[in-house]
């Protein structure tokens, strides 16, 4: 029952851009990497700031479906760091590439990825469909085999009965989740439709709450080396959108499995955030986001030392603030921010 509560409680607005904020993190892991293991596995230092600033400028190439230029600046980025990179990185140079229609450099970079960084991902890959000019190939089917070899070595200890149960609860969260912009365009926020997705969500989760807080007693935190990618997201997310008071009680253990390596810094980062907000304190990394009731604009929630954000969302792999609120068409610019503030947190309070 805890669970419905926080559905209750808060706006439907403020609802749907936690879940979206939770879905843009979890995009972030939806190739099956962990970036900080894998920025110092691919550096062995911190990420020149050049570097990141050109995979932006790549990422939004490939956005406006600038596929050639996006490719050839994602080689810069590599080139500034001595053709050192992120694996997440490769792998959109290759999808950039493989759009831009040369596939010799889309397969060099898959190849990389397959052969150094041991990618394991062989579901997502196999269907993305930035690859599907790459499928006639002859090194296409290559490829996939060695993805393949490296996906069933990762996958040798898995506690398969625990990640058929996790993938399923991953797939109830996601599932109705999916469905809410679209029913909300189709029947209206306030409609019927709405209030009966809702009490689905809120019914599958409270029982997958019951099922997750019931392996985190009794086993701890797991790890993706015991419950797959997936299995790790489905921990996560179950407790993100829980009531306050569970979250309160496994943030500590949380905390704890990202110093162990068996959860992602970004994810606790947004767990973080949204139990300093739901406690009426200043949020760290500007994750959780707010739709204003009557200009229906987005923005920043209270934010902690506006002017040091990014420096501590580079710290744990997260991109500029001013890139993640794009999502919400929000033009970030901070001494504005910080004169709001008082405003801002004087609503907050309201509410």
């Amino acid at each position: 029952m805890a669970a419905k509560k926080f559905f209750h409680t808060l706006p439907l607005a403020e609802i749907r851009s936690q879940i979206t904020a939770t879905l843009i993190i979890m995009k972030k892991v939806a190739l099956g990497l962990s970036l900080m293991l894998l920025t110092n596995l691919a550096f062995g230092q911190s990420i020149p700031q050049e570097y990141s600033a050109l995979v932006i400028v790549a990422d939004s190439l490939y956005n406006a479906k600038n596929y050639k230029s996006s490719a050839n600046k994602y080689s810069e980025a590599f080139k500034v760091n001595d053709w050192k990179a992120l694996p997440d990185d490769r792998y959109n140079a290759a999808g950039s590439w493989a759009m831009a229609a040369v596939p010799d450099s889309a397969f060099y970079q898959l190849e990389r990825i397959a052969t150094r960084s041991n990618y394991t991902n062989y579901n997502y890959i196999a269907t993305d469909t930035n690859f599907n000019s790459l499928h006639n190939d002859n090194r296409w089917k290559s490829l996939l085999e060695k993805i393949k070899q490296n996906k069933d070595k990762a996958e040798v200890n898995l506690n398969k009965p625990l990640v058929a149960i996790l993938d399923s609860i991953y797939t109830e969260d996601q599932k109705y989740r999916q469905q809410i912009d679209g029913i909300e365009k189709k029947y209206g926020r306030d409609s019927k439709e709405m209030k009966e997705l809702w009490k689905i969500i809120n019914e599958k989760d409270s029982t997958n709450l019951i099922t997750v807080k019931a392996i985190l007693d009794r086993q701890g935190w797991l790890g993706a080396d015991v419950i797959g990618d997936k299995g790790k997201k489905a921990l996560f997310l179950v407790i993100q959108h829980a009531d306050l008071a569970t979250q309160e009680t496994y943030l500590p253990m949380m905390k704890e499995a990202v110093k162990q390596g068996r959860a992602d810094a970004f994810s606790l980062a947004l767990l973080e955030d949204r139990v300093a907000i739901r406690n009426g304190k200043r949020q760290l990394y500007g994750s959780q986001i707010q739709r204003d009731a009557e200009t229906n604009l987005y923005y920043v929630l209270p934010l902690e030392d506006p002017d040091h954000v990014d420096q501590r969302r580079a710290s744990i792999g997260l991109e500029p603030l001013a890139d993640y609120v794009r999502e919400w068409q929000i033009k970030w610019d901070v001494e504005q921010y910080k004169k709001d503030l008082p405003k801002l947190e004087q609503r907050k309070k309201q509410k």
